[in-house]
């Protein structure tokens, strides 16, 4: 008798498979620690649309900005920068305390291979306070609970990032999906303006 896996199984299997992947690349790196693993991030990772080589892709983009952004000399504990890439757009938000210090930031995320395109929303200010970082905190995480009460809205294909009470939002969603969440997110108090920037597919 020939045995069928579920859908479920199936659809775990492919999550740990991407996940594997993903972590692995996250070793090359040096940097296993930073990946997340677990059931939830295996959930996200099915519903992404994006492909797995775009997925393990993004995740390298993103350590490798963060090691410069944290070990380089003129950057480290001078600026305040997040590096998020979707499907190899790369959004940089927070603040460089001059705007040679962001020029020499966007020049040096340029030389990281596979990039599409960049983004860039950093501020010319000094650094945010924790007290700032905990309110944009606070903005994503309510951003992600209006999201998951939203119907016809998948929450685990949208990006949230939220700098200075601006929500930006990421990732490849059809047009009703993205619509959805931009309406989500403007009616989240606190949030100074909602910023899309999707991918639209069929």
């Amino acid at each position: 008798m020939t045995r069928t896996r579920s859908p479920a199984i199936r659809a775990s299997s492919v999550a740990q498979r991407i996940l594997a992947a993903i972590m692995l690349a996250g070793i090359l790196q040096g940097c296993a620690p930073v990946i997340v693993a677990g059931a939830a991030a295996g959930a996200a990772v099915v519903h992404d649309r994006r492909t797995l080589g775009s997925m393990v892709n993004d995740t390298t983009v993103e350590l490798k900005a963060t090691g410069i952004l944290d070990t380089e000399p003129q950057f480290k504990g001078k600026v305040h920068v997040s590096v998020t890439s979707v499907n190899g757009i790369v959004l940089l938000t927070g603040q460089a305390p001059t705007p040679d210090l962001r020029d020499q930031i966007l020049a040096k995320i340029r030389t990281i291979p596979s990039i599409r395109r960049i983004i860039n929303e950093i501020q010319i200010a000094p650094p945010s306070t924790l007290a700032d970082r905990a309110e944009d905190a606070w903005i994503t995480t309510e951003v992600k609970a209006r999201f998951l009460a939203t119907k016809g809205l998948d929450p685990t294909r949208v990006k949230v990032v939220t700098s200075d009470s601006n929500v930006y939002l990421m990732g490849l969603v059809r047009q009703q999906e993205g619509q959805l969440a931009t309406n989500a997110a403007a009616n989240v108090r606190g949030v100074a303006r909602v910023v899309e920037l999707f991918e639209y597919v069929n």
